[in-house]
């Protein structure tokens, strides 16, 4: 590559002497070299080698790479990837070195991070303004790309494995497990805050026999819930958690509640505690983290999830204190990472009658982001919770 790309190593300002001009090209020559050095040294405590021969070693095909990924973290390394700056066999296992070794704590990035949690702990990213923007970002894509890349009853949350060999019977095993869990009988009404295209709502209105609601802010949703759900006692709106109404006998949400932001948890689990009768189970399925970090990833928020964060169990447990007793609390790390692996096999098996709306860049972006996510689950950084709840 030309270095003088990377670096302007040329003035417009012909006042500057000569020296000062050599200094800057000379600086131009090894402050890329420097930034290689200091890229394998940090890999390196991950057992992670430029251009090695392992399923996890990475291709560095742009020298751009290096200062933008040491410079600009997670963020960096993200956008470089999808600029094809570099390349690896296996982006789960990669992903899943580098967080089990904590490369991402690299102190030349910890000043982006105090920012970014400045910022969120200064302000609610997750108003009722905001709300929408994940909807319209990240699951109004298009809903062919979800039914190519999803289980046939699109299921867009972890699976159940213990017991299936495939991603359609996994899921179906998730949706009986949460059921099951909620004691639902014939008749019983119940609440799906964040709904997706109605998956567990169509589920238990056929194989439970129950009266459902379900709401989302996803237009794309709305319309092919409604269309899945026709002729069942299921009533879809577009609609916020925070403007429900009415009385259930069990509330559910899954795989929702990273779109809610921790100074909202106090108001999400009293919209629950309201809703749900007396004694009622409320079922939570959410990601989670090992820290209260009160930021996300830089790349996920940009990219995949604006506004998104991940609770720490401290978070989730002071949010519904006082409004509801824990029953059971699982965690299913291991089926996630195999959930998403499965997804990333559909979506990469429907690519060519994808391409043509989304094209290569999209590609690697959508590659990047389920490849990371399967490694935080590998890594224990990220868990999946499965959590059950009364009211007290």
């Amino acid at each position: 590559m030309n270095r003088s790309n990377f670096y302007d190593v040329h003035t417009s300002h012909p006042g500057l002497g000569a020296a000062k001009t050599e200094a800057r090209e000379t600086r131009s020559k090894w402050l890329p070299l420097e930034y290689k050095k200091h890229v394998e040294k940090i890999l390196s405590r991950a057992d992670i080698k430029i251009d090695g021969n392992r399923e996890w070693d990475i291709r560095v095909r742009d020298d751009r790479f290096y200062g933008t990924a040491l410079l600009r973290g997670s963020l960096g390394l993200g956008e470089s990837y999808v600029d094809g700056w570099w390349d690896c066999p296996s982006l789960d296992q990669f992903f899943a070195r580098v967080l089990s070794a904590s490369l991402d704590r690299n102190p030349l990035w910890s000043w982006r991070s105090g920012l970014r949690w400045f910022i969120s702990s200064s302000f609610n990213r997750q108003t009722r303004s905001r709300a929408t923007r994940v909807a319209k970002q990240h699951y109004d894509l298009g809903n062919n790309l979800y039914q190519s890349m999803l289980d046939h009853r699109m299921v867009y949350t972890c699976a159940r494995w213990q017991h299936a060999d495939n991603l359609d019977d996994a899921q179906e095993a998730k949706l009986d497990f949460v059921c099951r869990k909620l004691k639902l009988r014939p008749g019983m009404r119940i609440l799906d805050i964040g709904c997706g295209w109605g998956s567990l709502l169509k589920f238990a209105a056929e194989k439970y026999d129950v009266k459902a609601v379900g709401i989302t802010l996803s237009e794309q949703q709305l319309l092919l819930a409604r269309e899945r759900c026709a002729g069942l006692r299921v009533d879809i709106c577009l609609r916020d958690y925070r403007d429900v109404e009415g009385v259930f006998d069990r509330v559910v949400s899954l795989g929702m509640f990273e779109h809610v932001g921790y100074a909202n948890y106090r108001k999400f689990f009293e919209v629950a505690h309201r809703c749900l009768r007396s004694h009622g189970y409320f079922f939570l399925s959410s990601i989670g983290s090992n820290h209260s970090k009160h930021a996300t990833d830089p790349w996920i928020e940009k990219y995949i999830f604006p506004n998104s964060y991940i609770p720490s169990s401290a978070e989730i447990c002071s949010g519904m204190e006082g409004l509801f007793a824990i029953e059971g609390w699982e965690n299913w790390a291991d089926d996630y990472d195999r959930t998403l692996q499965a997804w990333f096999q559909n979506f990469q098996g429907h690519w060519q009658e994808l391409e043509p709306r989304y094209g290569p860049r999209f590609y690697r972006m959508w590659k990047c982001y389920l490849m990371l996510a399967a490694g935080t689950f590998r890594a224990r950084t990220n868990h999946v919770w499965e959590i059950l709840m009364v009211r007290e």
